[in-house]
This record gives C-alpha cells, structure tokens and sequence, in this order.
C-alpha cells in the first residue's frame, strides 16, 4: 500500500531501535519523513534501510554533545527544509544499585543526556522551525519518573526532570507549539531487558493487560500526540502502562 507524503518532517533521537525504533516506524507509516539519531553509525543505516531511504535518515553522534544537537537540526533542515516534531527518546541508565550510594559522575551523565539533551534538542528545533512555524514535542519518560523506583534510582529522578520539563516546554511554547510526554512501563527492548529477563513470568503478574510493552505501543502514543487528533492536548504526560498503576498499593 502506497502511503500518502504527510509533507510533515519528525526528528527522533536514539531512533535506531527499542521505542525510537517503533515511533520512528509509526510516523514513516502516517507519511512522515524522519531523522533518526544515535551513537552509533551501523545500528542506524540498518534502521534507515529498513524504514525506507527515501523516507528516512540518520546523524549519528552522542545527543549529549551539543555539536551532534546542533548538526542534526542543520542536516534535516537541509534535507527537508522543517522539522515539525521532535520526539525526545535518547536516554540512558547505566548503572543499577541504591541511589544514596550512586557515584554522582554517574548521576550527571545519567541527567546529561536524559534531561539536558531533551532541552537542547527542544531549543535547536524551536529556533531553526517550529517558533515560527508551529509544531510539537514528545518526550519519553517512563513511569519510574511517576514512582519511587528501586535500583534505578537515579533514572527515575531524570525521568521525573522530563515530565517537569514538558509542562516548562508546554507553557513557554504554546500555542504554537505543543509538548507532551510518555510515561511507559516496562517494554520489550534491549535497553529494558535487566527489569524481566529469566523472570518474565513474575513481571507479567503485575500488569493487568497480561503482557509486556512493545516498541509499536509507544509508536502509536507518538503517533497521536504528534498529530491533529491531539490539537488540545499540551503539557501532559500519557502513561502507557498496560495496566499497571491499577495495582498500585493493592496487597
């Protein structure tokens, strides 16, 4: 099935797999054209091959540098002359244990790239497009930032800086500009794979729906919430959980 050029332009940082991978993959489907970031050059050439490279591209770099920030809005204005929607994916969680006994070289490189480079990216799209254009903001926070969450600490309080930095985004934005956020829980993905992997079946017990997240479930939340079917939607974070917070305090 041929699909219709949307004329829209999306860029997705940390785009080469996992949930950037799904929003990516969503936002192609709709007729979008889309950058895709990320560390690595070989992952992302996979990931534009796959979307199409008629439809897609890649800059690679690390989202924390501002250079990378800064050539990956030049390159897609180059290409495609817009960006109306950025979605904030690139994160990172290298380390799990306490976090009162966290090193904090740690924690700031946790804080650099999962809050910092949101806002850098968030800062090179508005002024290169979307301030006198219009457009909209997805960040991806997790429902560690919504909760207290073991062992992952310091992730969770970032996630936490994402939400508190889309209602910012949203108020200094509006109204040409929307900014909202995901709140997944666990999904199916290399990055996630220490929250379930040898204990599926007990994670599963938690959630209501009966089964993990899958990439295309967040692709479809960044579909919606970057389309005109969420025209009034701005400064809220969309928690897509499978169910469970419904079991929350529920012995």
């Amino acid at each position: 099935m041929t699909v219709q050029d949307s004329g829209r332009v999306a860029l997705v940082t940390g785009g080469s797999r996992g949930i950037g991978y799904g929003i990516a993959q969503a936002l192609v489907a709709r007729g979008d054209r889309v950058c895709v970031t990320g560390r690595n050059e070989g992952p992302l050439k996979e990931a534009v091959a796959s979307l199409g490279a008629d439809r897609a591209m890649y800059v690679a770099g690390k989202a924390h540098d501002e250079a990378h920030q800064a050539e990956a809005v030049e390159r897609v204005m180059a290409a495609w002359g817009r960006v109306d929607h950025l979605v904030n994916n690139a994160g990172t969680n290298p380390v799990f244990g306490p976090i009162a006994e966290l090193d904090l070289g740690v924690v700031r490189k946790v804080f650099e790239t999962n809050v910092v480079s949101a806002l850098g990216f968030a800062q090179r799209t508005w002024a290169a497009w979307q301030r006198d254009h219009g457009g909209s903001v997805v960040n991806i926070a997790s429902v560690a930032g919504l909760q207290a969450s073991p062992f992952v600490g310091a992730y969770g309080v970032s996630k936490a800086a994402m939400v508190n930095l889309t209602q910012q985004l949203a108020h200094e934005l509006s109204p040409g500009v929307r900014v909202n956020a995901i709140a997944p829980a666990v999904v199916k993905t290399k990055f996630a794979t220490a929250l379930y992997e040898g204990r599926e079946e007990e994670v599963l017990a938690r959630y209501p729906m009966g089964r993990l997240g899958v990439p295309e479930d967040i692709g479809g939340a960044a579909a919606f919430l970057t389309s005109e079917d969420s025209g009034w939607i701005t400064g809220q974070t969309l928690v897509v959980d499978g169910g469970l917070f419904l079991n929350a305090g529920v012995a």
